[in-house]
């Protein structure tokens, strides 16, 4: 997708949703470049040029990119702005390991407080997955398996948990994207749908550990030469 074509559709959504923060957008664009292999690891982004190309001042450029050192997708490279930041195995499989963790923990607290409504939404994201990726739009199928992995985040209602996780949730989104075989990832959220739904949090927990390590053992090993690659929409 060409510069002019991203800040045309910066553009529409903004219009679209006026009472948005207008740096959450450009938070959003950027990211959604770098998990799509648009910016490789190592490429710096300039707060001045970004500005120019969103046709926006400086200012929400500059939280954007805040944002999203925080998330660990960019490093602060000082004078030289920020760079789309690297993992190298090492990270992956600590980002694995925290992973494992703490979304174990978020599923057994969301089958214990889910609600009606929220199982409702959870059901809906997963209709949503599968709707995008009948249509062939594999990002946005991708976006709505990000989604449901956050939702169960906030149904767990644990302001610590939250709090550990929400600094992670860029890297976390970066490795959903290396899955390449999408109805298998819908169908392993459909069971972990139904363990929270059925209220036991020791079936919920079992399942999301089971659903992480599968993804842990199927993860690339040469990631890092097919990263760009794995992500660029196919024409």
């Amino acid at each position: 997708m060409k510069n002019h074509e991203w800040s045309t559709m910066l553009a529409a959504e903004e219009t679209q949703n006026k009472e948005r923060p207008l740096r959450e957008t450009v938070r959003d664009t950027l990211r959604t470049r770098i998990f799509e292999g648009h910016y490789a690891p190592g490429t710096r982004l300039v707060e001045r040029d970004l500005a120019a190309e969103f046709n926006v001042s400086r200012l929400p450029v500059r939280e954007a990119l805040r944002m999203l050192r925080q998330e660990g997708l960019l490093s602060d490279r000082g004078a030289r702005g920020a760079e789309v930041s690297s993992l190298s195995p090492k990270d992956v499989e600590d980002l694995f390991d925290v992973r494992q963790s703490l979304e174990v923990l978020a599923c057994r607290l969301a089958a214990v407080r889910a609600t009606p409504e929220d199982l409702s939404y959870l059901d809906g994201l997963l209709d949503e997955a599968d709707g995008h990726l009948a249509k062939g739009a594999v990002m946005e199928a991708h976006r709505a398996n990000s989604e449901f992995h956050d939702a169960i985040t906030r149904i767990a209602d644990n302001g610590f948990l939250k709090s550990a996780l929400e600094p992670l949730q860029g890297r976390m989104h970066w490795l959903f994207r290396h899955v390449s075989d999408l109805p298998e990832l819908i169908q392993e959220h459909r069971e972990l749908y139904d363990a929270i739904a059925s209220g036991d949090p020791d079936r919920a927990a079992a399942q999301s550990a089971s659903h992480i390590g599968k993804y842990r053992e199927q993860f690339p090993d040469d990631f890092q030469k097919t990263e760009p690659a794995l992500h660029r929409k196919k024409k």
